[in-house]
């Protein structure tokens, strides 16, 4: 693996840890296993799809395609879940771009 692929994996593993927590908190401590693992897992695959080995662009394109990937692939989710996570719906979208604003940093 390329070390923007690992760099981008860590990232959507540590973020969806913060993602998990704020879902916790937001349910008063009641989410299901099952719930919390697949908000965890999707996160993980936001940091997996932005990690590919991208053409270089420059930082506004870059962060827009972590918004567009962290929308894609939060979509799935919120949708599995009948459309009732907003928030975590808006902070794939934030996430996707945080990694890749790392990343952008980071390889330059």
């Amino acid at each position: 693996m390329n070390q923007r692929m690992i760099k981008s994996l860590i990232g959507g593993v540590l973020l969806g840890l913060v993602c998990v927590v704020g879902a916790y908190v937001r349910s008063n401590f009641t989410a299901s296993a099952d719930f919390v693992f697949a908000l965890w897992y999707n996160r993980v695959i936001i940091g997996l799809v932005i990690g590919a080995p991208w053409t270089s662009v420059n930082r506004n394109q870059s962060l827009l395609r972590g918004a567009t990937l962290g929308l894609l692939v939060s979509f799935a989710f919120y949708s599995s879940t009948s459309f009732q996570d907003p928030i975590s719906f808006v902070a794939g979208i934030v996430y996707g771009v945080i990694i890749e604003a790392y990343l952008y940093k980071t390889e330059q």
